[in-house]
């Protein structure tokens, strides 16, 4: 069994690849995602703030990690930033922020780790490709599937008003966002 919620010592560092410095300002295209919420979501819809944390893949405790997921750079630590983004969804609510995580995985996968981590906010799929391909997201391979590297948009009124990229380590990064919005507020 693995144990997810917590990283283990010595993970690499991912470097900053540029993967994400195309984003700023972009306009977010009007691309409906279903949501653990069991609704569509159009990101570029939305108005005031919006955080997207964006992940590789949702591990689950039964299932193996891919072979080598410690060891690519980036890769470990969705549990610990879900529950970041948790632990901080009553901070980032009252920076009057929505939360959203997003995934290239099914939504049926998903619904295990909300449930299983009482997560106060909806996963996203991108289980087609369709918001990776039009905004170029950065992505890797790893046990036969196309992942998304670890990216957070932070998004005002459908536009892309700040990324972090590269992200590390994940399970402080919520903090890291809560520290930016204060200190850019609407």
């Amino acid at each position: 069994m693995t144990n997810l919620t917590s990283l283990p010592a010595g993970l690499p560092e991912p470097e900053d690849d540029a993967g994400a410095s195309h984003l700023h300002g972009l306009a977010l295209p009007p691309i409906g995602l279903v949501s653990t919420g069991d609704r569509m979501v159009d990101l570029s819809a939305l108005t005031g703030r919006t955080v997207v944390y964006i992940y590789p893949m949702t591990g689950r405790p039964d299932v193996a990690l891919p072979d080598g997921w410690d060891m690519i750079p980036g890769a470990r630590g969705c549990t610990p930033e879900a529950c970041a983004f948790r632990d901080h969804h009553d901070q980032l609510r009252g920076l009057d922020t929505q939360v959203f995580g997003l995934s290239t995985q099914h939504t049926d996968y998903q619904l295990e780790m909300v449930e299983r981590l009482h997560l106060p906010f909806e996963i996203l799929s991108d289980d087609g490709f369709a918001m990776t391909g039009a905004l170029n997201l950065s992505t890797f391979e790893a046990g036969g599937m196309t992942l998304l590297k670890r990216q957070t948009l932070v998004i005002r009124d459908g536009f892309i008003e700040h990324v972090f990229y590269p992200v590390f380590p994940p399970d402080g990064h919520a903090e890291e966002v809560c520290a930016w919005l204060s200190a850019h507020p609407g």
